[in-house]
């Protein structure tokens, strides 16, 4: 069983960086506006931060234009120590229905999401590289239906493979789910009653 802590992790290195005066850049994977809220809160006072919006699993393409305006309009409104950027990538479904062939009807939280996790990470590894980040990590850890030893394992993974460091964190600890909660409310955010993909709106009907 996978004990890790990851917050306690992203603690440590926090501090390390603290002492040394360094604030390095990071390339964040945004999965909607009211997740990154807290996240952008809190890592905006370490990190420069750059948004990275790439979710082609969003399902129908109202609902991905609906989300993208609310990232983009989120960011310009949050109060923060360093501003923030903002990248889209593309809105390519295909890349998503391809790696969930097959896996139509697992159960919502197994291998068909780890896959799409492994999908838009993958691709938010291969920006932060090419654009010379100096860190990737993701929003998704912020909810508590997200694997957050799933999401790390898959982190550090890409990190070997493309050698860019990855943040690991977990978003939820410190009541960061909660906070995130407090802040769509001030800020007046759309939150989604569904993760995003056509077979996740099948198990909230079901």
């Amino acid at each position: 069983m996978n004990c890790i802590n990851y917050q306690k992790k992203l603690e440590m290195l926090i501090e390390n960086l603290q002492k040394v005066n360094e604030v390095p850049s990071l390339l964040l994977h945004s999965c909607c506006a009211p997740c990154s809220s807290y996240v952008l809160e809190y890592l905006s006072q370490y990190f420069n931060i750059t948004v990275f919006y790439y979710n082609p699993n969003i399902y129908p393409a109202s609902e991905y234009e609906k989300r993208v305006n609310e990232q983009q309009h989120f960011i310009h409104e949050l109060k923060v120590m360093r501003s923030v950027q903002f990248i889209q990538g593309n809105y390519d479904t295909q890349r998503f229905y391809d790696i969930a062939k097959g896996l139509e009807m697992a159960k919502e939280g197994e291998e068909r999401c780890y896959k799409c996790y492994e999908l838009r990470m993958r691709e938010a590894a291969i920006i932060a590289k090419e654009k010379g980040f100096d860190y990737f990590t993701t929003t998704l850890s912020i909810s508590p239906l997200k694997n957050a030893n799933k999401l790390n394992e898959i982190g550090s993974a890409l990190e070997s493979e493309f050698e860019i460091r990855y943040l690991f964190s977990d978003f939820k600890k410190k009541n960061g789910y909660k906070r995130s909660i407090e802040l769509s409310k001030e800020y007046q955010l759309y939150r989604q009653d569904y993760c995003g993909c056509i077979f996740s709106i099948q198990n909230r009907n079901e």
